[in-house]
């Protein structure tokens, strides 16, 4: 894991220094190593923040060079087959001088060029200069485990793994991007294809990019995309499926337990990452866990159930027990993410990475369970409203919806829901609104004709399934997944130079679970994760809970009823320069504090505020 940040240009480049300044940006990325070089003709600079991982000698290095062929390269992330790809290489007659996954994926480049990504299977980004071509080849893997930014300005290119890289530079601009911002209140994260800075782009999961340093034109393309549902899966025995499952997992996690420095298992006590354990266990004797556990907050504290797993398999059990947090913490927070995103559980993340830093550097986790395998409460609610509303009259539906948006304030429970009713059920979407349009508009009044960019674009991602449940899995994959939880991992586990990794986000467990697991074995209107559950029965023991699902997650309804906590909301959203109307404003707090569920919005509208002050964006 590491941090990546580079230039390249059709003419050279005669303001160096923010490259250094924007690398030491990202230094909580790598704090192992740093690198810089610039090509001779001044046109391609590349520089790296190194993390340690693998062959932690000074071979290592970025950014690293194939000087024979004229290629250099940084790159972020694992790549979990290096060793086989390094021996299929040394049989085609490339030859290694360190024990890096970097020098296999330059030969990998070398042997394949841009085909060499389907040979990859792990979690990336990287730039690759080919001066023989005039040419920088950039790319992300499959999942967007690992995140890239970039700008282009005329004829040159701007790249980095976080966005506040790219704003060390001071000629770039700082400006909020308004679609990017809507779609930000209207679901809690900016979307792949849009970014929170007028001109950046991310590069979407899956995809990779040429930027022509003859023409200074790019062009972005996908090399990688979900399957398609194999309609004879219906008739696959599920005992078959459920081996075929458990293997692919343990081949996952045994790929993931590879490296240079300790490795330890964040463990939740939850269905996903208790079989991470499982797996962890049966390919080290010795297996660190770790969780984190909120005492007097009942169902939120989940240390009893993550010990029973720890005592059951026999792994180095740690836990660590989480106060309120302190207000300054989110500040802090908000300076990490480049981007905002509407997701509490990043302190918890956050917390748990820092507690894991202090025994390992690289943790395993159980991201990805619920959009594979239908874990998330919404997919069971789906199919009982699709049940449900093909009774009720459109007109009627009209209705409701429309009274539930004038009549119901903010927060009351089952306002999205009714607010849905007047659209089809393609998704999730009416269930996980945080502002509907309407307030969306009042929230941004200062700025007229704003507010009502998002629905458009939020309706466009809707997979053109027959199977509900289909559309609404491949929907969260695509978007929730790559650009909220997995942001949030990163991030967090970043700001405390600590590698994330997701078995369950091994490409070969995504191209199973969604060419050939059945709808009826993911959700049904009462059952959740129905064969990945089946998996537990196997190798879980016999008391584990199997039915309980708790999101990794903080009280802080709780934490918002007195304190440094609810002092920080208020000082920011009351403060005379914030962006949002003070009216909507005080109505949201009032009604929290009425015990109405608008702690979640108070948190995006608080978070996009200190970061926009942090970064001094502008409007």
């Amino acid at each position: 894991m590491c941090g990546i940040v580079g230039t390249a240009s059709v003419i050279a480049s005669h303001k160096r220094e923010w490259l250094a300044v924007g690398r030491d940006a990202m230094a909580h990325r790598g704090p192992d190593d740093i690198g810089e070089w610039w090509s001779e003709d001044g046109r391609v600079g590349l520089a790296h923040r190194r993390l340690s991982i693998l062959d932690l000698s000074p071979s290592g290095h970025q950014p690293m060079h194939l000087s024979a062929l004229g290629l250099s390269i940084v790159f972020n992330g694992e790549i979990y087959n290096f060793a086989e790809l390094r021996n299929e290489l040394v049989w085609l007659g490339h030859s290694f001088q360190s024990h890096s996954d970097t020098e296999v994926l330059l030969a990998c480049y070398a042997q394949w060029g841009t085909g060499c990504l389907s040979h990859l299977n792990g979690m990336f980004t990287f730039a690759l200069y080919d001066e023989p071509k005039q040419q920088l080849f950039l790319a992300r893997d499959r999942a967007g485990e690992k995140p890239l930014f970039y700008h282009l300005d005329g004829g040159t290119l701007y790249f980095a793994s976080e966005l506040k890289a790219l704003m060390a530079n001071p000629a770039l601009p700082r400006k909020v991007a308004f679609e990017a911002l809507d779609c930000y209140l209207a679901i809690g994260f900016v979307p792949g294809n849009r970014c929170i800075l007028q001109g950046y782009n991310k590069l979407p999961a899956a995809h990779a990019m040429l930027f022509d340093m003859r023409q200074g034109s790019t062009n972005v393309w996908r090399y990688w995309q979900l399957p398609e549902y194999a309609e004879n899966s219906d008739v696959m025995d599920e005992g078959a499926l459920l081996n075929e499952l458990e293997t692919l997992l343990e081949n996952a996690v045994s790929r993931q337990m590879v490296a240079d420095v300790p490795v330890g298992v964040l463990l939740s006590g939850g269905v996903d990452s208790s079989l991470v354990t499982a797996m962890a266990v049966r390919s080290s004797s010795q297996v660190q866990t770790f969780t984190i556990g909120f005492p007097g907050h009942g169902k939120l504290d989940e240390t009893e159930h993550a010990r029973l797993i720890a005592r059951h398999f026999g792994t180095q059990h740690t836990e660590l027990m989480a106060e309120p947090i302190a207000a300054d913490l989110l500040p802090s927070l908000a300076r990490q993410f480049d981007e905002p995103i509407v997701d509490s559980s990043v302190i918890p993340t956050f917390l748990v990475s820092k507690l894991v830093r202090q025994h390992c550097t690289v943790a395993l986790g159980g991201d990805g369970g619920d959009e594979l395998f239908g874990g998330y409460g919404h997919y069971s609610r789906l199919q009982r409203i699709q049940k449900q509303l093909g009774v009720i009259p459109r007109p009627l539906r009209n209705g409701v919806a429309l009274g539930a948006e004038k009549l119901l304030p903010v927060g009351v429970k089952g306002r999205n829901w009714l607010q849905g009713l007047n659209v089809d059920l393609g998704n999730g979407l009416p269930l996980v609104l945080h502002f509907d349009a309407t307030t969306r508009r009042r929230l941004l009044a200062a700025y007229p004709g704003r507010g009502q960019e998002a629905e458009a674009l939020l309706h466009s991602w809707i997979p053109l399934h027959t199977d509900l449940l289909q559309r609404a899995t491949r929907m969260d994959f695509s978007n929730y997944l790559t650009e909220d939880i997995l942001v949030k991992v990163d991030r967090a586990s970043m700001l405390n130079s600590l590698e994330m990794r997701s078995p369950l986000l091994d490409y070969h467990l995504i191209e199973f679970a969604f060419n050939k697991v059945p709808s009826r074995l993911k959700a049904t209107q009462t059952e959740k994760k129905i064969l990945l559950k089946s998996l537990t029965s196997r190798i879980l023991p016999p008391e584990f809970d199997r039915h309980r699902k708790q999101g990794f997650s903080i009280p802080l309804t709780e934490w918002l009823k007195g304190g440094a906590v609810r002092e920080l909301f208020a000082q920011v959203l009351r403060d005379s320069q914030c962006s949002f109307d003070a009216g909507v404003v005080d109505g949201l707090l009032r009604g929290q504090d009425k015990g109405r569920s608008n702690s979640e919005r108070l948190f995006s509208l608080v978070l996009f505020e200190l970061w926009r002050k942090e970064y001094g964006v502008t409007f």
